[in-house]
């Protein structure tokens, strides 16, 4: 099942109803904040695991 641009549409026009445009930035950057994050974390799970193989 794919999402095409009409799907896409619906979906943010429904986050817009529920957040309003002004929570809607607020939002982006936590969301932003959270895929750093949790990129982060798996790349120091991937270096420790690098370690534990070299040692």
């Amino acid at each position: 099942m794919r999402l095409g641009t009409p799907e896409l549409l619906i979906i943010l026009l429904v986050v817009i109803v529920i957040f309003g445009p002004t929570q809607i930035p607020k939002l982006t950057k936590m969301i932003g904040k959270s895929v750093k994050n949790l990129r982060a974390g798996m790349s120091e799970d991937g270096d420790e695991e690098k370690g534990k193989t070299e040692e």
